[in-house]
């Protein structure tokens, strides 16, 4: 009898076992045993204010209309380019091309896809206010000028393209002896400015456009004739390779995305009032719903 008793609640207990080995799934499948796709991304950006505000546009619209996990990943312009060549991250919004960041697409040229321009019409140069009585790169070469600025140009970031191509222009220009490029940040920079600014001082800054300091303040950018800063460039969207295979519909929307230089300089100046980038990417998004759905026209 015990014996008997002993079997029947094993075949009830591997029964059982079988039954839960068939209902149950796990992290990546659901009840039938398929796997679920993966909805999590990584978008690498620079802490410009232009590509942080166009990156909390791209991840609203993928969290919130496609239903994926964003994470944003703040780095320098190299580790960016390496990031998205090397598949670490997904994608960037914030390729500045054909000059800016010109020796990081040729360095990685072919481990990644160039989605084509998001942006049209971006510029960048040394600025000053409108008030500054200096018109062109090279009236900084002539006599006590610089005396006013202490011989300074207030920087950015270091490894940034726009410092890069200034030390060019300090070259091109024979300013290199007397004048230094300080190495900041980009938010330094922009509150230099404005302290600047509020009191009419002379102040010369690495700048961009877009960027909410033209809409806040009357500023100029310097002649450049010998080109050391290049010409008007365009914002492009780079993705990893193999994202196509692996998320389509977010490809797909990545690859539709585009926008203006005020739509950009919308949402910069929101952040700069006060308002977080999340909610401001939130607020222009609900409020151009037309231009939203050109980027989704085909996602599925």
């Amino acid at each position: 009898m015990l014996k008997h008793r002993f079997k029947f609640i094993m075949i009830v207990a591997c029964f059982m076992f079988i039954l839960a080995g068939c209902g149950s799934s796990n992290s990546n499948g659901n009840e039938t045993g398929e796997k679920k796709e993966d909805k999590s991304l990584k978008l690498a950006y620079v802490a410009w204010d232009s590509e942080i505000a166009s990156t909390n546009v791209v991840k609203y619209v993928l969290e919130e209309k496609l239903g994926y996990d964003v994470e944003m990943l703040q780095v320098d312009a190299g580790p960016m380019w390496a990031g998205v060549s090397d598949g670490s991250a997904d994608a960037m919004v914030a390729a500045w091309l054909p000059y800016t960041h010109k020796d990081y697409y040729s360095k990685n040229e072919g481990k990644f896809d160039d989605l084509g321009q998001n942006l049209d019409g971006a510029k960048l140069g040394l600025v000053v206010p409108e008030y500054v009585d200096l018109n062109s790169v090279e009236d900084l070469a002539k006599d006590d000028t610089g005396k006013a600025f202490d011989y300074t140009i207030i920087g950015i970031e270091p490894g940034a393209g726009l410092m890069s191509a200034t030390e060019t222009a300090l070259n091109d220009y024979g300013l290199k002896d007397k004048w230094t490029l300080l190495e900041s940040s980009s938010a330094a920079m922009a509150t230099q400015l404005q302290k600047a600014y509020d009191k009419k001082e002379p102040i010369i800054v690495t700048g961009w456009t877009p960027h909410w300091m033209f809409a806040k303040m009357d500023l100029k950018y310097l002649d450049d004739p010998k080109g050391s800063f290049g010409a008007t460039e365009q914002i492009h969207t780079i993705a990893r390779k193999g994202l196509k295979e692996d998320h389509p519909a977010a490809y797909k929307f990545l690859d539709q995305f585009a926008w203006t230089t005020d739509d950009m300089a919308a949402v910069m100046v929101d952040i700069v009032e006060g308002t977080s980038p999340e909610d401001a990417a939130a607020k222009w998004v609900e409020a151009n719903n037309d231009k939203m759905q050109k980027w989704l026209e085909g996602v599925q």
